[in-house]
């Protein structure tokens, strides 16, 4: 049965098996491994999974691709099928919980995916994902470049890169108008980012205003009182959000409280 990938989920289903070594290396699969797939489509990547790990969680939103996925996995009783949206997922609710996030990740949920799991999966030690280039890039990009933002702080300050591969848009049906590329990272916590989070999105909202000018319009901080704490933590008033390196934020957050 030909299944049509729907735009409004994001969907660019992986079909070239030859990625498929790439991931494994890139997720350091073991045998013991409990992996969590996010948008399994038409089970490619999940079949992969299964055959080089305890068990996979597939968590799936588009209940249509059942029949078609259900096919691809017979004979794999070590999938854990489940129909809903990632983001409204308990990880840490999954029996046995996963230590590994794997998948090729819908374009829509992409990047907050994977900032709710740094953020609230404390199970999850390593991910390899696949996402656009473009947002690959963001995740562990420098200060004072266009891709840094508040998600390659709330990243940098949660987990380090561990591996990239880039990728071809001939690797999906259908091919997406934009390069892909799989990153991998494994939890190395500098901070709590939930304690951060605020002020480093607030920092970020209005990115040719100052830091202290875009806090207070969060209506976090008044802008003199973040002025002082830029000051405080060696830092010029006038600075702008993407001068600051992750850890800054860490200090800014509590110079704030």
């Amino acid at each position: 049965m030909t299944v049509a990938p729907k735009r409004a989920l994001g969907q660019h289903f992986l079909v070239d098996e030859n990625i498929l070594g790439v991931i494994g290396r890139l997720s350091d699969l073991r045998q013991t491994d409990v992996v969590l797939e996010v948008g399994p489509g038409l089970g490619v990547l999940t079949r992969y999974l299964a055959d080089r790990v305890r068990l996979v969680h597939a968590v799936e939103v588009d209940r249509s691709l059942e029949p078609t996925l259900r096919e691809a996995l017979t004979g794999h009783r070590n999938v854990a099928l489940v129909w809903n949206d990632a983001l409204r997922v308990d990880i840490d609710e999954l029996e046995p919980v996963p230590s590994k996030l794997v998948a090729n990740l819908p374009y829509n949920v992409a990047t907050p995916l994977v900032v709710e799991t740094l953020e609230r999966a404390p199970s999850l030690e390593r991910w390899c994902v696949m996402v656009q280039r473009e947002v690959a890039n963001r995740f562990f990009a420098e200060p004072r470049t266009k891709a840094y933002g508040a998600v390659s702080v709330l990243v940098q300050l949660a987990s380090r890169r561990v591996g990239f591969h880039p990728v071809s848009p001939t690797a999906f049906r259908p091919p997406p108008r934009v390069d892909s590329a799989l990153v991998a990272f494994e939890r190395s916590p500098t901070a709590a980012i939930a304690e951060v989070r605020p002020v480093v999105e607030a920092a970020f909202a209005h990115r040719r205003k100052t830091a202290a000018n875009s806090i207070a319009l969060a209506g976090l901080a008044s802008r003199a009182r973040v002025e002082e704490a830029l000051t405080a933590i060696g830092r010029e008033r006038g600075a702008r959000a993407e001068e600051l390196e992750p850890p800054e934020f860490v200090e800014l957050a509590s110079a704030l409280r």
